[in-house]
């Protein structure tokens, strides 16, 4: 049986399965534990003075990572972190990984992050409950007399 929950118009908003939001929450976890420690001790102990580019970076990701922990706890409501994860992770394997294959100038740290792009961006497809994204996000956007602008 799914849960719903009532809305003001009354229309039930169906629920992801509870596999599904087990899978969330995994992920949630996963991305917390592999990217936090990581991002914070870098912040807090760096070796030599973090250059502007690499602190807005690694400030993104350690605030990025800490929110996950909310996603433990609430895999809905922090759905688009997942949404955020999948877009700039698909985004950098495109627009960065790419051309730098096309001119062959590809490092070993660049090739290493592609594989753990394509890997998170697989992952993200798997466990994104698309059909709630789609009734919930999707459709509620072309609904424009039911949610004015």
């Amino acid at each position: 049986m799914k849960s719903t929950t009532i809305t003001k118009t009354s229309k039930p908003i169906e629920k992801p399965p509870k596999f599904r939001l087990v899978l969330m929450r995994g992920l949630y976890l996963l991305t917390f534990v592999g990217l936090a420690f990581e991002a914070w001790e870098y912040l807090l102990f760096p070796s030599e003075p973090v250059d502007y580019i690499t602190g807005v970076a690694f400030s993104f990701w350690a605030s990025y990572a800490t929110l996950m922990v909310l996603g433990v706890r609430y895999p809905i409501k922090m759905l688009p972190l997942l949404f955020l994860q999948l877009a700039y992770k698909a985004t950098w394997a495109l627009s960065v990984y790419l051309p730098m294959k096309s001119s062959e100038r590809i490092t070993p740290e660049a090739e290493s992050f592609y594989w753990i792009c394509i890997t998170a961006v697989i992952i993200d497809i798997i466990v994104i409950p698309w059909g709630y994204v789609f009734n919930n996000y999707i459709k509620k956007f072309f609904q424009f007399r039911e949610y004015p602008i």
